[in-house]
């Protein structure tokens, strides 16, 4: 396909910019538009599938037949099998009458499934009987019907990865992929930004009534540098706010920047959540339940240690005074994760029964210890009496099943083995307890 073919397909379909991955995807989408070929879009949301759909099909045998540009993710999942392949009337409650689908609308056309990955599991099905054999049935209906339509389908996912979590059919994907065209995101297309913000702007001082707005070399080169996520449609929306907002019609860079979201300015990648590993204290790969057991276990480590520390202090064998705030310092994480976390670290609320560990707030005042419940002694100059404290460190259960099922025992027994009273403590459905306890053999409890 030449250049000049290209540049005729733009200015028909109103697609501004040279880049050389936009005139691959126009050159693929004008190469299989002749054919039947289904195909899947990609490309980031705002970057413009839809034009390519309307290319498709305008390029094709079907020109003249019906086009309907349908988003999944906007249809309530009890209602899309009814719009797309149509129903009987009495088929479900408000259904007083017969109604033709899309699928059956279209007959001879072109249908384009937007946000396809949004499409639920059982409609997924249907879709592919259409794509296989052309054959639909209406919701309440038990007659195949047959049509004849062309399927372009785009995303803004990686499918691949829907259908290794499960929510999206492996044999559909393969099906719709059988002509996969990506459309660039602006920040991949160069020059096409200011490109496009000139096209813009000199439509809103039309629509608008004012001068056009300009740009400053400084401020040509941070919108190019932007990136975008919004992509097409962002920029479209900037560029109008400068349009009507801006009094001095020549923006500088400075001016520019107040327009642009700071969080969005930097190039540099980002980590998405669920893409990162366990290492490096990055939880993206670990369940809400997975974290809070790892922060308790944190917590209970902390805490040992603390009681360690402290036995230290209180046993007959005291360290001097400079030793102990050596002491004290080498530990000070320990009294900084409890002031952040522990009961026990209130200077002023009262000692938990059994005793209590306090950090002054002042870190040359000495440490207050008070051990009540396993044998007090007396903090006195004069006095070398102590009592021998026997500490047993109990051993740490790493399993998350059995802290689980250890929380549950605590949460029957507290309210009294009333399970709805139970469930609301843990934080979880009634239904779900009652599983958890099956799962445990915990139902006598």
């Amino acid at each position: 396909m030449t250049n000049q073919e290209i540049q005729s397909i733009k200015l028909r379909f109103g697609i501004i910019g040279n880049a050389p991955a936009l005139n691959y995807a126009i050159q693929v989408a004008s190469q299989v538009a002749p054919t039947d070929m289904t195909v899947l879009i990609t490309g980031e949301s705002g970057s413009g599938k839809e034009s390519f759909s309307k290319i498709i099909h305008a390029l094709s045998p079907r020109k003249h037949g019906q086009f309907i540009a349908i988003n999944c993710g906007a249809i309530p999942e009890g209602t899309i099998d009814s719009e797309l392949f149509g129903h009987e009337k009495g088929a479900f409650t408000g259904a007083n009458e017969a109604r033709k689908g899309y699928f059956e609308v279209t007959d001879g056309g072109t249908i384009f499934l937007d946000e396809i990955a949004e499409m639920p599991l059982g409609t997924q099905a249907r879709l592919l009987r259409v794509l296989e054999n052309g054959e639909f049935i209406r919701v309440g209906s038990s007659k195949v019907q047959k049509t004849d339509v062309r399927v372009v389908a785009a995303t803004n996912v990686n499918l691949l990865d829907r259908v290794q979590a499960g929510k999206f059919r492996e044999d559909l994907y393969y099906r719709l992929n059988t002509v996969p065209i990506t459309v660039p995101p602006l920040r991949e297309r160069g020059d096409d930004i200011y490109l496009l913000f000139r096209k813009f702007t000199a439509d809103f001082s039309e629509k608008h009534r004012v001068k056009p707005i300009s740009l400053t070399p400084d401020a040509v080169r941070l919108l190019t540098r932007f990136r975008f996520p919004g992509n097409i449609r962002q920029l479209k929306n900037i560029a109008e706010q400068i349009s009507v907002l801006e009094f001095d019609r020549e923006v500088d860079a400075a001016r520019l920047a107040t327009y642009l979201p700071a969080a969005q300015t930097s190039q540099l990648p980002a980590l998405l959540p669920g893409h990162g590993g366990a290492s490096g204290g990055d939880f993206g790969s670990y369940s809400e339940r997975d974290i809070l057991y790892r922060l308790l276990f944190d917590m209970r480590r902390d805490m040992t240690d603390l009681k360690k520390v402290v036995l230290e202090l209180a046993t007959g064998n005291r360290p001097a005074a400079a030793d102990t705030q050596e002491l004290l310092r080498q530990n000070s994480h320990l009294f900084t994760n409890l002031s952040e976390a522990s009961p026990f670290a209130s200077p002023d609320g009262p000692a938990e029964a059994g005793g209590g560990y306090y950090l002054p707030a002042n870190p040359a005042a000495p440490l207050r210890v008070d051990v009540t419940s396993s044998g007090a002694y007396a903090d006195d100059d004069e006095s070398d009496q102590t009592e021998d404290i026997s500490h047993e460190t109990e051993e740490e259960t790493l399993s998350l099943d059995a802290i689980e099922k250890e929380m549950i025992l605590k949460a029957l027994k507290k309210h009294h083995n009333k399970r709805k009273y139970a469930a609301q403590d843990l934080g979880i459905s009634e239904r779900t307890l009652y599983r958890k306890l099956k799962q445990y053999d915990l139902e006598s409890a």
